[in-house]
């Protein structure tokens, strides 16, 4: 009798992704072994766990003791969190409208805070819910996109939130923003702007701050003097690197698999063109294979002419464009190749692999939006111990 995961995984042939919640779990582990003993982790599964699905994520961590919680961009994500029973803390990294104010305190969800209205808004919903809002106060010390400033005026708001009885301060937080880079200068110093400023909340205000936080990814790989008492692990909990420029010694391994199969396979005669454009011509008869994938599953259409799959553990070069659901193969010299054969767009295939940091030199894109751009069309499959525990589809999305 096929099982219901069966059942799903049948309708998975055009295209899947597998989801590695082992690999999740070596990842962290990694994480906090790089890291003080006494600093907790908060796992960053915004954009659905940066296309990877953040609820499986959450909650195969969520009993784990030194994660501290999840961080998401939006209300809507930490919603939808809380909705499918996520307790530890969530924090909102970017600006909350007023409308889920009082509902986002009911839930527990943080909101980072560094505006005065944000801060009235918060308080006059705390009163309705009948509860505090904990908040995080942002502090801008280079990043140029969100925050207060770390100085006199910063520190006036600092005050202005304290004298509000219905929020509490449970943390504060910067952003790197080139913790990256090799030279890590420009991190330090912020690093240096945020401490200064925790110290001066604390002897100007007589306020201890819980919980601090300003190590990203890569701070995390290479600033141990930036772990203070959280970290935020975005990027590598996915097996995936910040930037070209860090060093890759710590053993991450990559979480998503990208699969389809051939639907089909035909021989051309030299100067046929193949796709959009007729960018492709048949130098000599050449065997083709058409996968049924396209850049509207997310897959890069600046791979035209320039990517690979993996066939058999060996590349198929893209010929042609790749269009919006297809695009086609050069499989000449790895026959035979026939219809219903797997295919690998991203992933390991015998001792060829393709990293989504190699598609992301190939199409001159970033490895962070081609995971984030792997659209809903594309089932999610998790996989735990070798086994599929879980799938995600958006297949019955009727609304």
């Amino acid at each position: 009798m096929i099982s219901k995961l069966q059942e799903k995984m049948n309708s998975y042939q055009r295209v899947w992704a597998e989801i590695d919640l082992d690999a999740i779990w070596e990842n962290m582990i990694h994480m906090k072994e790089n890291i003080a003993p006494e600093t907790k982790i908060l796992a960053v599964i915004k954009t659905d766990g940066y296309g990877h699905g953040g609820v499986p994520i959450a909650r195969m961590l969520e009993d784990v003791d030194f994660m501290f919680g999840y961080a998401a961009a939006t209300y809507e994500e930490a919603h939808v969190l809380r909705e499918a029973s996520v307790k530890k803390p969530i924090l909102i990294l970017g600006y909350t409208f007023p409308y889920c104010y009082e509902e986002m305190i009911r839930e527990e969800i943080r909101p980072a805070v560094y505006r005065r209205d944000t801060v009235e808004e918060l308080a006059e919903a705390a009163a309705k819910a009948g509860k505090k809002a904990k908040v995080h106060i942002k502090v801008d010390t280079g990043m140029g996109r969100i925050g207060i400033t770390p100085d006199d005026e910063g520190l006036d708001f600092v005050k202005f939130v304290m004298e509000h009885p219905g929020l509490e301060v449970e943390g504060i937080f910067t952003h790197f923003a080139k913790s990256d880079e090799a030279d890590k200068t420009s991190a330090n110093h912020q690093l240096e702007l945020f401490q200064n400023f925790i110290d001066r909340i604390q002897s100007e205000l007589g306020l201890e701050i819980p919980v601090k936080h300003c190590s990203n990814s890569a701070g995390i790989l290479e600033l141990p003097q930036a772990n203070m008492n959280l970290v935020r692990a975005g990027i590598t909990l996915y097996g995936l690197w910040p930037s070209n420029e860090v060093k890759k010694e710590m053993p991450l391994k990559p979480v998503m698999s990208l699969k389809s199969h051939v639907v089909y396979v035909k021989t051309i005669e030299k100067g046929t063109q193949v796709s959009y454009g007729g960018t492709y011509e048949a130098p000599e008869k050449r065997v083709i294979a058409t996968i049924p994938v396209g850049y509207g599953d997310g897959y890069p259409r600046l791979l035209s002419g320039k990517g690979y799959v993996l066939i058999h553990g060996k590349r198929a070069p893209i010929t042609g464009r790749v269009c919006m659901d297809q695009f086609m193969v050069d499989v000449t010299d790895i026959m035979p190749v026939a219809m219903g054969d797997e295919v690998t767009l991203i992933g390991t295939d015998g001792a060829e692999k393709i990293t989504m940091e190699q598609l992301g030199d190939l199409s001159g894109r970033f490895n962070y939006e081609l995971a984030c751009d792997i659209s809903k069309r594309v089932p999610r499959a998790f996989v735990k111990n070798g086994e599929i525990v879980a799938t995600k589809d958006y297949f019955t999305d009727y609304e």
